[in-house]
C-alpha cells in the first residue's frame, strides 16, 4: 500500500488502533518538549506519576516565556525547572539560551522522530521531517512517563508547492496565504502534508515557519520531507548523522488536497485580529504604522534576521516606529553580533530584545492606544498584544523591514533589487547552555519557591450535571480569551488558584465572581472554542471554578483534549439553532450522563429557566469517558488505566 509521509510517520510509532480518519489511535513518543508557561505545570503533573526517570529518548525542558522577573516567581519556576530536569533526566535549555521551537531544530530535532510539546507551535519541527504535535501539559507529562499519545486519526491534506519564490516573497507568504484559503478552522483533524517540485527551494528554516503557523488552521501537524536541503541543514549544524531520507510514495494520496503556485504568490499580509484575515500586502500599503516587531518563533532564524539587517544596512527606521528585533536563540545572536549584522540593526535605530517569546505573547512592548503594529509573530488575536484596542498585523520579516523603514505598510517588491541569504555552510555551535541530566539524580534536591502549588484534584464527573450558564461567548474563542497571557498573569502558572482568578478577565471582569457565586456551572460557546495555545491552564482554572462542562458549536482539538483531561465535559449542540437559545444564567440539568456516555448516545440538556429541552452529542472515544469518569487523566493513570 502506497503511504504518503505523515501515514508513514504515524504508521512507524502505532501502538493502537487503526489509521483509518477519525479513529482513535496511539502513537509511541520518542521526544518531549515543555517551556517555562506550561512546562511547570507539567513536571508537576510528571511528579504526581510518581516515576523516577523520564522514558523518553530525550526530553528536553525550556525557559523562554516567563522572562521579565518582576519578582521572584518566573525566577523561582525557572529554578524548580532546572532541579527537575536534573533529577529527573531531562535536558534544561537555559533562559537566555532561545525560543524552544528555534532551539529544538537546530541542536535536537531528527527527521522520522516523533515530538510531543506542551506548546500549540511544536509542529515548527515538521520542518525537517519529524511528526511533531502540540499538546496540553499533561499529555505530555504522560509522554515523558513513557506513556502513549492518543489522539484522532487526522486527515492527510496535500499541499502541493509547484514554481519557486519570487524576489522579496517569502516562506511567510505561503503560509499566510494557505490561512486565507482554508481559514483558522480549515485544519482541524488533519495533518497538512507539503509535496512537490517547489519544495526543493525552501530551507529548513522556511519550512520551519510553514510548520509554525499550522497551528493558526488549527491543524494538528504541519510536515515536509526530509531531502538534501534537510541533510545540509542538518551536517551544518554539526548532526548530520541524524539525517533520514523520506518523503511520500510516488503513488500516495492524500484526503484533500490544495496546489499554491509559488511563481504567482506575492507578499501577504494577516489584517487584525485574524491570521486568516489575510490579503496582499499591495492592498493594504500607505496604513500609518506605530510599531513593527521582528521575531517569535515563527521568524527569528539567523536567515530571517540576517535578511532584516541586509535592508537596515545604512539606514534609520522610520521616526514614527518603535522597532523590535528578537533572535530567536543564542546561536542565531551570536552569529549575527558575530558577522556585524547586530551592528547594522542597532545603528538602524533596531531596540535587540533577548532571545525569548517577549511580545507574542503579551511580555513587553505593547503598541500605543491607537496605533497599528506589524509583526512577523503567528498569532494577532485582539488584545493578545497586551493593548486591549490593538491593531495588529502580520507580515514576513521582508514587509517587515519595509514598513519599519517607511512608517507605513510597504510592500518590500518597493526595495529594489532583492536580497538573498544563503544558508551558511556552518552555524556556530555552542551548547554550553544547554545542561544535561545530572549524572546522581538521588543527589539532588528539587526547589520550589512559595507560589509553586501541587496540581488541584480534578472530580469525577457526577451523574447529574446541575447549574447555571455563567458565560455565552461567540465564535473562535481563543485560550487566550480564556486564560489570559502577559506579564501580570504568566508569573502565576504554577499557582491554579492564584490564576484562576483571570479565568475570561478579558473578556467579562465579572465571570471569577458568579462563577464562584454560583458554584461553578457552564459556559456556552460559538465553533472552534479554544482555539491558538495548547495552554491547559485554559482548562485547569476553570476546572478550579467548578466548571463542569462546555457546550459549544465544535471545539479546537488540543483545547478539547484539556477539557477531557481535567474532567470538563466538552459538549457540541445537535442542533447549533439551540444556540441562541441559552443566555448567561439559564439553569440547565442534564440526568444520567454516565449511562449515555457509556452507550454513546446523545444526551438532553433541560433548560430549567426556561422550561425548554434540547440535545447534545460528543465526540469521545471508549477511553475518555473513562478518564472523565475516573475524574481526569490523572487519576485515571493512577487507577492503572493506560
Amino acid at each position: 500500500m502506497a503511504y504518503n509521509l505523515a501515514q508513514k510517520l504515524i504508521a512507524s510509532h502505532l501502538v493502537a488502533g487503526k489509521m483509518t480518519a477519525g479513529e482513535e489511535i496511539a502513537i509511541r513518543i520518542d521526544q518531549t518538549l515543555t517551556q517555562d508557561a506550561t512546562g511547570t505545570m507539567a513536571w508537576l503533573e510528571f511528579e504526581a506519576m510518581g516515576l523516577p526517570r523520564v522514558r523518553t529518548e530525550l526530553s528536553v525542558s525550556y525557559v523562554d516565556h516567563n522572562m521579565l522577573q518582576t519578582d521572584f516567581r518566573n525566577a523561582d519556576d525557572h529554578r524548580y525547572l532546572q532541579s527537575a530536569a536534573a533529577k529527573y533526566g531531562a535536558y534544561f535549555s537555559r533562559p537566555g539560551n532561545g525560543i524552544c521551537h528555534q532551539v529544538h531544530l537546530e541542536r535536537f530535532a531528527v527527521p522520522g522522530k516523533t515530538l510531543l510539546g506542551s506548546d500549540s507551535h511544536t509542529p515548527t519541527a515538521g520542518g525537517l521531517g519529524m511528526l511533531a504535535i502540540g499538546a496540553g501539559g499533561l499529555d505530555v507529562a504522560v509522554a515523558m512517563g513513557g506513556g502513549a499519545f492518543y489522539f484522532a486519526m487526522p486527515r492527510i491534506v496535500g499541499v502541493k508547492l509547484i514554481g519557486r519564490l519570487q524576489p522579496w516573497v517569502s516562506a511567510k507568504d505561503i503560509i499566510i496565504e494557505l490561512q486565507r484559503r482554508l481559514t483558522v478552522k480549515g485544519g482541524v483533524g488533519k495533518i497538512i502534508e507539503y509535496y512537490g517540485p517547489g519544495v526543493a527551494g525552501l530551507t529548513v528554516p522556511q519550512r520551519a515557519t510553514i510548520c509554525n503557523m499550522g497551528a493558526e488552521l488549527g491543524a494538528t501537524t504541519s510536515v515536509f520531507p526530509s531531502d538534501e536541503r534537510t541533510r545540509a541543514y542538518l551536517e551544518a549544524q554539526g548532526r548530520g548523522a541524524a539525517w533520514l531520507p523520506l518523503s511520500a510514495d510516488p503513488d500516495a494520496t492524500y484526503d484533500e488536497y490544495v496546489e499554491i503556485d509559488l511563481d504567482a504568490l506575492e507578499p501577504m499580509i494577516s489584517l487584525p485580529s485574524s491570521p486568516d484575515n489575510a490579503a496582499p500586502v499591495r492592498e493594504v500599503e500607505g496604513t500609518p504604522v506605530g510599531q513593527v516587531c521582528v521575531g517569535s518563533c515563527t521568524n527569528s532564524s539567523y536567515e530571517d534576521l540576517m535578511t532584516v539587517a541586509a535592508i537596515l544596512r545604512g539606514r534609520t527606521v522610520h521616526p514614527s516606529v518603535s522597532f523590535t528585533v528578537t533572535p530567536g536563540s543564542k546561536q542565531v545572536y551570536n552569529m549575527i553580533a558575530a558577522n556585524g549584522a547586530l551592528a547594522d540593526l542597532i545603528a538602524a535605530g533596531a531596540r535587540i530584545l533577548e532571545s525569548a517569546c517577549g511580545p507574542c505573547i503579551g511580555m513587553g512592548q505593547a503598541p500605543a492606544t491607537g496605533t497599528a503594529s506589524v509583526r512577523s509573530f503567528n498569532r494577532n488575536f485582539k488584545g493578545r498584544s497586551g493593548t486591549p484596542d490593538d491593531a495588529v498585523y502580520l507580515a514576513s520579516p521582508t514587509t517587515c523591514a519595509a514598513t519599519a523603514l517607511h512608517g507605513v505598510i510597504t510592500d518590500p517588491r518597493r526595495l529594489g533589487d532583492p536580497i538573498v541569504i544563503e544558508p551558511p555552510a556552518r552555524y556556530l555551535i555552542n551548547d554550553n547552555m544547554i545542561l544535561p541530566p545530572a549524572e546522581n539524580p538521588e543527589d539532588v534536591e528539587i526547589i520550589r519557591g512559595p507560589y509553586i502549588k501541587p496540581v488541584p484534584q480534578a472530580r469525577p464527573l457526577p451523574d447529574t450535571l446541575h447549574g447555571r450558564v455563567l458565560l455565552r461567548v461567540g465564535d473562535n474563542i481563543t485560550t487566550d480569551h480564556i486564560m489570559p497571557a502577559g506579564a501580570q498573569v504568566l508569573p502565576l502558572r504554577s499557582d491554579i488558584p492564584a490564576i484562576a482568578e483571570y479565568v475570561f478577565w478579558r473578556v467579562d471582569p465579572d465571570f471569577v465572581r458568579r462563577a464562584k457565586e454560583w458554584g461553578g456551572g457552564f459556559v456556552v460557546g460559538g465553533a472552534n472554542y479554544g482555539q491558538g495555545s495548547s495552554r491547559e491552564h485554559a482548562a485547569l482554572a476553570p476546572m478550579y471554578l467548578g466548571l463542569q462542562a462546555v457546550i459549544a458549536k465544535s471545539f479546537a482539538r488540543i483545547h478539547h483534549a484539556n477539557l477531557v483531561n481535567v474532567a470538563i465535559l466538552p459538549l457540541t449542540l445537535v442542533d447549533e439553532a439551540d444556540y441562541a437559545g441559552l443566555e448567561q444564567g439559564d439553569e440547565l440539568e442534564m440526568r444520567e450522563v454516565h449511562a449515555a456516555l457509556r452507550a454513546g448516545r446523545p444526551i438532553t440538556v433541560h433548560n430549567l429557566t426556561k422550561g425548554t429541552s434540547f440535545q447534545v452529542r460528543y465526540e469521545l472515544t471508549p477511553r475518555q469517558v473513562e478518564i472523565l469518569l475516573a475524574g481526569g487523566l490523572l487519576n485515571y493513570i493512577r487507577a492503572g488505566g493506560q
